[in-house]
C-alpha cells in the first residue's frame, strides 16, 4: 500500500507557485485575492485562516471581507460587483455555507467567471463540462493532481464517486471523464453501493459519513481517495473511509488529515496565479 501524501505534494506545488509569483512581481504584476466570509461559522473561519496563510507563504496579496449574519442579498451582490470591478483583484472567493436567507447560486453567478478561482460560476461549470480551459473547483482539481503525481492510471479505469455535491462530486465526474475513465456516481438513493465500489479501480468518497467505506467494499489494489472530513466524539478527525482496514487492501490511499485537504488549498493558490496571468496576458 502506498500512502498518497497530500501535505508533501501541496508543499511542492506551493514552492513552485512562490517562484511563479516572484517572477510576476518582477514584471509589475502583484496577484491579489479577496475572500468574502458571511457570519461566524467556526469551520469557515478555519478554512479562511488556512487560505490566508497559504497566500502569505506564496506572496499573494490577501483581502478579507467579513459580513454579518443578517447581511442582505443586495449588500452581498453589491460587494461582489465592487470586487469584480477592482482591477487589482485577480481572484474572488465566497466562503460557503451562507446563512439560509442568502441565495448562494445567485452569488456564485455574480462573481466574474474570470475571477472565479473556486470554479463555481455557471460559465466555468459549463466550460468544464465541454472540456474547455476554465477554473476547476479546487477539491476535484486536487484529486486529479494527486492521481497524476503518483502516476496512477485513469484512462480506461472504472472510477466510482460516492457523493454528488456541486462542490466535489459533479465537477469530479467531468475531470475523470476528460481523462477517459468510466465513471459511476453513487449517492444517498443508490442501492447496493458495496457491489458497485467492489468493482472499481478508483473510489472517491465525498459524503461526510465517518468510516463509511469498509474493507469488504473495495477490491484488492484499488486506489482510495478520501475527501470526507468528520470530527469524532473524541475530537479526532477521520474521513469517510475506514482507513485502518481499507489500507490493508488498497494499492494507494489518502489519509485524513493530510490528504485531499492541503491539495484543495494548493489548487486554489494555483487558480489565483493562473487568474493573475490571464488577466495580465
Amino acid at each position: 500500500m502506498v500512502l498518497i501524501d497530500g501535505k508533501k505534494l501541496a508543499k511542492t506545488i506551493r514552492s513552485n507557485l512562490k517562484k511563479d509569483v516572484d517572477e510576476l512581481k518582477k514584471n509589475g504584476i502583484h496577484p491579489k485575492f479577496a475572500v468574502i466570509l458571511v457570519g461566524d461559522d467556526p469551520a469557515s473561519k478555519i478554512y479562511v485562516r488556512n487560505k490566508n496563510r497559504a497566500c502569505e507563504e506564496i506572496g499573494i496579496e490577501y483581502e478579507e471581507y467579513l459580513l454579518k449574519d443578517d447581511v442582505s442579498m443586495e449588500e452581498l451582490l453589491s460587494l461582489i460587483d465592487k470586487l469584480n470591478e477592482d482591477k487589482t483583484i485577480n481572484g474572488i472567493l465566497l466562503q460557503s455555507p451562507l446563512p439560509k436567507h442568502l441565495d448562494i447560486n445567485k452569488a456564485f453567478k455574480r462573481i466574474n467567471y474570470k475571477k472565479d478561482v473556486d470554479g463555481f460560476n455557471p460559465i466555468n461549470v459549463g466550460k468544464l463540462a465541454l472540456g474547455q480551459d476554465c477554473f476547476v473547483s479546487c477539491t476535484p482539481y486536487g484529486v486529479i493532481k494527486m492521481l497524476d503525481a503518483y502516476n496512477i492510471p485513469i484512462e480506461g479505469k472504472k472510477a466510482v464517486i460516492i457523493g454528488r455535491s456541486n462542490i466535489v462530486g459533479k465537477p469530479l465526474i467531468q475531470c475523470l471523464l476528460s481523462k477517459n475513465a468510466t465513471v459511476t456516481v453513487c449517492h444517498s438513493k443508490t442501492k447496493d453501493i458495496e457491489n458497485i465500489t467492489k468493482d472499481a479501480d478508483i473510489v472517491v468518497t465525498a459524503m461526510g459519513k465517518p468510516k463509511f467505506l469498509k474493507a469488504n467494499m473495495v477490491k484488492e489494489g484499488a486506489t482510495i481517495i478520501d475527501v470526507g472530513i468528520n470530527r469524532m466524539d473524541n475530537g479526532k478527525l477521520c474521513g469517510d473511509v475506514d482507513f485502518e482496514n481499507v489500507s490493508e487492501k488498497a494499492g494507494y490511499i489518502t489519509p485524513v488529515p493530510g490528504g485531499v485537504g492541503p491539495m484543495t488549498i494548493a489548487m486554489l493558490m494555483e487558480n489565483i496565479v493562473k487568474a493573475a496571468k490571464m488577466q495580465n496576458k
